[in-house]
Formats: C-alpha cells, sequence, structure tokens
C-alpha cells in the first residue's frame, strides 16, 4: 500500500465493490480500518468483515481524488457508501441555466435545465472543489443574488451581476462557467491551454493588466490541478500514474542523453535551491525526486554560514560542500541546479574538487531552459545529435549547450515539479528563520 493520495477500493470476495474512499495517505487511512484501536461502529465493523481485496489508484491532486472519488461512487454505486450516510442524498454541483447561471451545492436534481456534477462522498468534499475554482472562475452562489456589492466581491469571488451587469460582464461570466464546467469534467489541460493562449494575445495586444489576471488564474490552476487526469483516463488505467512517472523518467533520459549528457538511470534525482534576502538569513534546500515521485524522507535543509552579502555562487558551493562529505545518504544519478550558467559552474567546481562524476545540469530560472556543463566527466560531444531546429534546442558556447524543453511535454513536467519543490521548500525554512529573527528583535 503506497503512502501517496489516491483512491481506495474494499471488494468483498465476488470482487463486488463494497466501499469506494480516498486519502492524502492510502496507507495511514486504509490501515486504520484494520487496527485494534479503531472504533469503527457497527456499520463500518460489518462492511469490514466481508472485506477480502483492496485496490488502490494513486492520483496527481486533491482535485482529482474527488473527481475520481465521484465518479467511481456514481458508476458502482458501492452499497456502504450508501448505508454508512444513514440513507442521505449525495451532494452534488448544481450549476443552473440562467443568464448568469448560479453555482451551488444541492442534494436533488431537482431543476431539468441545470447541470449537475457528483455525487461527491460529502458537502465538505463538495465545498473545496468549488471553494478552488471559485479561486480561479469566479461565480455568484445564490440564486437571490441582493443589488448590492457583497463581502466576496471584494474578495475577488463574486462579479456580483445584479450591481455590475454589462455586456463585457456577460462574455467574462460566461466564460468562467464554460472553464468550470470543463475542468468538473476533467478537462482542465484543455482549459489551460486556452488560458495561456488567451494570455498570450493579451500580451501581445500590450493589454498587460488583463495579462496579469490571467497569469495568476494559470498559477492558480496549476496548483491545483496540473497534470490534471480525467476520472475515465485512471478507471481505463489504475496504474496511470506510475506510467507518467516512468514516461518522464524516460523522456528526460533520451533528452540530456541526445545532448551528450551519458546517464544510467534516473532513479534519484536531487535538486538545489537558495533562499535569501539581500544575502542575509540565506538557506539552502535539497529535494529528491525518487523513482520520479517526490520523496520528502530525503529532503534536507542548510542553513548557509557565508551570508551577509548576496552572492548565490558561493551559497551554491557552500551548500554542495556540505552535502558531498554525507556519504551516508545515497548517491543521485543526476543532479539538478536551481540557476543558470553561474550556479551550474559554481556547482561543477565544488564536483571537481570532491572527485565527484555525478552527472549536473543547470536550470535557467526564467526560460525552463536546461543548462548542461560541457566539462563533466558524464559530458561527451560524441553523444550530440545535430539539429537544425531552434524551436528545440538553444546556442551552444564553449563550455555549455543548452537543452529547450518542449511545453507541456512530460520531461519538462517532471522538471518543473521538482524545481517548485525546491524552491517552496527552501522559502518555508526561509521564512522561518527570518520569523524566529524577528521575534527575537
Amino acid at each position: 500500500m503506497p503512502s501517496k493520495p489516491g483512491i481506495y477500493r474494499f471488494l468483498d470476495e465476488n470482487n463486488t465493490i463494497l466501499y469506494v474512499g480516498k486519502a492524502k495517505d492510502l496507507k495511514a487511512r486504509v490501515s486504520t480500518y484494520f487496527t485494534s484501536r479503531s472504533n469503527l461502529g457497527p456499520k463500518t465493523e460489518a462492511m469490514v468483515a466481508q472485506i477480502k481485496k483492496i485496490d488502490v489508484v494513486v492520483v496527481e491532486s486533491e482535485l482529482e481524488s474527488l473527481l475520481l472519488e465521484a465518479f467511481y461512487i456514481k458508476k458502482h454505486r458501492p452499497y456502504y457508501n450508501i448505508r454508512l450516510t444513514d440513507d442521505k442524498s449525495y451532494p452534488l454541483i448544481k450549476i443552473t441555466s440562467e443568464t448568469y447561471p448560479v453555482v451551488s451545492l444541492a442534494r436533488k436534481m431537482d431543476e431539468k435545465s441545470a447541470k449537475y456534477f457528483g455525487p461527491y462522498p460529502n458537502s465538505g468534499a463538495v465545498k473545496l472543489v468549488l471553494t478552488t475554482l471559485r479561486k480561479v472562475f469566479p461565480y455568484q452562489s445564490v440564486k437571490n443574488h441582493p443589488k448590492k456589492t457583497c463581502l466576496y466581491f471584494h474578495l475577488g469571488l463574486c462579479p456580483c451581476p445584479p450591481v455590475h451587469d454589462s455586456l463585457e460582464l456577460k462574455k467574462e461570466y460566461r466564460s468562467n462557467i464554460h472553464n468550470i464546467i470543463k475542468v468538473l469534467d476533467g478537462k482542465s489541460q484543455a482549459v489551460m491551454k486556452d488560458l495561456v493562449k488567451e494570455m498570450n494575445e493579451s500580451v501581445s495586444g500590450e493589454y498587460y493588466e488583463k495579462a496579469a489576471v490571467l497569469k495568476k488564474k494559470i498559477q492558480a490552476l496549476s496548483i491545483i490541478t496540473m497534470p490534471s487526469r480525467s476520472p475515465v483516463e485512471y478507471d481505463l488505467n489504475p496504474n496511470l500514474r506510475s506510467d507518467i512517472r516512468s514516461e518522464e523518467l524516460s523522456n528526460l533520459k533520451s533528452s540530456l542523453t541526445k545532448k551528450g549528457l551519458k546517464l544510467s538511470d534516473l532513479s534519484r534525482i536531487e535538486c538545489y535551491d537558495i533562499s535569501n534576502t539581500q544575502g542575509t538569513h540565506a538557506t539552502g534546500s535539497m529535494v529528491v525526486l525518487t523513482n520520479g515521485e517526490i520523496d520528502k524522507s530525503q529532503y534536507r535543509r542548510f542553513n548557509i554560514v557565508k551570508d551577509g552579502r548576496p552572492n548565490d555562487f558561493a551559497m551554491m558551493k557552500e551548500m554542495l560542500l556540505r552535502r558531498q562529505k554525507h556519504n551516508e545518504w545515497p548517491t543521485p544519478q543526476l543532479i539538478i541546479i536551481d540557476g543558470g550558467k553561474g550556479q551550474a559552474s559554481a556547482a561543477l567546481e565544488v564536483l571537481t574538487a570532491t572527485k565527484s562524476s555525478i552527472p549536473i545540469v543547470g536550470l535557467a530560472k526564467r526560460e525552463e531552459i536546461l543548462i548542461i556543463p560541457k566539462d563533466q566527466p558524464h559530458f561527451s560531444s560524441l553523444l550530440v545529435e545535430k539539429t537544425h531546429e531552434r524551436r528545440f534546442y538553444g546556442q551552444n558556447d564553449e563550455h555549455f549547450l543548452e537543452l529547450h524543453l518542449l511545453k507541456n511535454s512530460p520531461e519538462l513536467q517532471l522538471v518543473r515539479r521538482i524545481r517548485d519543490e525546491a524552491h517552496r521548500f527552501a522559502i518555508t525554512y526561509h521564512r522561518k528563520l527570518r520569523s524566529k529573527n524577528f521575534i527575537k528583535s
């Protein structure tokens, strides 16, 4: 049983699904049904007595787990999902069909013209889905909205149509509802693509305020759903997440090999990032992917000693020198440095001084270009494939090669995931140290 987010299903001796549930940690959640300390209650105990098999589906995000759980409950209508709610109706998401559709929680399909999504396992799940989507696509949540600006308007969550009615608002609101429906149908990748296209068009037309708003929406949607798959995809292939990870690793290895970097496998990848405020309270983070999966048990924090002046290169060298002293930690097959040629050079200097031959690449912050130093043991110019496709590969210089990964490619998803995690981990620790210093002073 993996300690990962996903869906679990209990089956009886006839392979009939008894119950479907979701969990942030499948192993921890499922084990609660089988420990002597569990106070399950008579209905749950009756269910557990019938369990002969457990299967799981590992997913990418909390929103995916909610949608997939709802999909399985609707598809299979497991006896104990119904039984354990004491015959209460499962909550639904309801979207009305008026000029400004209302998005709300419902218990019955009592309006023929409305769209319904679900059923969901509980009202808390519905509220989480709606709260998450509302931050990206604001909507009206009550049918008889007062003819005055509401609190949610000031929070950026409700357009308040009775107060701000206009042709422009109608168009924007319809677009928001359309996108909400697509996300609930498991088509968030298509929504993301449309938002990126609209943002690029806004930038080209010099509508920078609109582009900034769209960028925030893209970032929010990325956090909650990317990479997003529909419940049907998981239903057809319960090993979908594992297959995605394998594809990511295989593609990254292939792309780096074509640019001259010799790699055995990528079972362990380490990524390093520095966080500081003008050189003060500098911290470093090491995050790890094990077989493509985030492995928080292997994370490490470094409180950088040489602070006082902003020098990312020296800080990176200090962090890697201290990491190299830990021979008891597993050896990575690839090191990713969050930074461009300067940071990659600093890291390579450390690895050379410590006689380490671990392959290393830098990750340019803005362009998301992989920087490959040529002066490392695992680089061979004989492996570099010749290409005239500038869209794929950047210009070479004397000491570095650049690898431009394709947008939305599996390998880029992997690189973004570990880079974002390293940044999050470093920032979290940095804020903690600043907070302690503020309290002391």
